[in-house]
């Protein structure tokens, strides 16, 4: 636990200075290349993990599965670990913290996407679910740190396009009241967009580059955190399959 404790803290602390840069892993043998290559944290995507494991993403694979993963990755490397775990695959609050630190990871994405009804939860009704996950992370005595991912920009969330940096706003502020370290607005394709949140929210905010937002102009509006999902992943199988085809030739 004290080891947990250290990590949990060094994750944490890393929010806060130079911009966190995470190219997110799916297994042991990639969290040691990210580890290799000179970064201090090793993050998961769902998306690459539960390919991996041959299911869909979107809570498509056993937690039981997503879980084993996330401890052998964690197994692999000497530094803090967080989890994309999703929405949280219907445990309670106590149950996630403490699945979550029996894998050794000390961080989680938690998404606000109802993979049940469709559409996203209730704002208020996730917001209590996340304190009661800071409040159990806390009784543990791991200060684990949570990325609240708002799915607002998603064309999943049935929110208009002109409602949603307003209701990410909001979702993110209840978030962050409720205990959230980070907030996560994934789908931000835009430099005004990004900054105004990091404006609005005044929290570490996790973004994404794209075709409009390199590392640069990410850090130069104040992101503190910035991940990949399954982009590696999926970049790595191109590579496989391009090597692959030569030899048919």
């Amino acid at each position: 636990m004290a080891d947990l404790k250290a990590h949990a803290e060094r994750l944490r602390e890393l929010h806060r200075g130079e911009m966190l840069v995470l190219p997110n892993a799916w297994d042991a043998a990639s969290a040691a290349t990210v580890v290799e290559a000179g970064f201090p944290v090793v993050a998961t995507a769902s998306a690459a993990v539960s390919a991996m494991l041959g299911h869909p993403d979107g809570e498509g694979a056993p937690w039981q599965e997503m879980f084993a993963a996330a401890a052998r990755i964690a197994r692999a490397v000497p530094v803090p670990v967080t989890v994309d775990a999703e929405a949280g695959y219907g445990m309670g609050p106590r149950e996630l913290v403490d699945r979550l630190l029996e894998t050794g990871a000390v961080g989680c994405n938690l998404e606000d996407t109802d993979h049940t009804s469709g559409g996203l939860t209730d704002a208020h009704a996730h917001a209590d679910w996340l304190a009661a996950v800071r409040a159990a992370a806390d009784d543990a005595g791991v200060p684990i740190v949570i990325n609240a991912r708002v799915d607002t920009f998603l064309g999943s969330s049935g929110i208009a396009e002109h409602d949603r940096l307003p209701e990410a706003i909001r979702r993110g502020a209840l978030y962050r009241d409720a205990g959230a370290d980070c907030v996560y607005p994934i789908g931000v394709r835009d430099k005004d967009t990004i900054a105004t949140l990091v404006t609005e929210l005044a929290c570490p905010i996790n973004g994404n580059t794209g075709d409009d937002l390199d590392l640069a102009t990410l850090r130069s509006v104040g992101v503190a955190r910035v991940s990949y999902g399954p982009r590696f992943y999926r970049a790595a199988l191109a590579g496989f399959l391009s090597g692959i085809k030569e030899l048919l030739h």
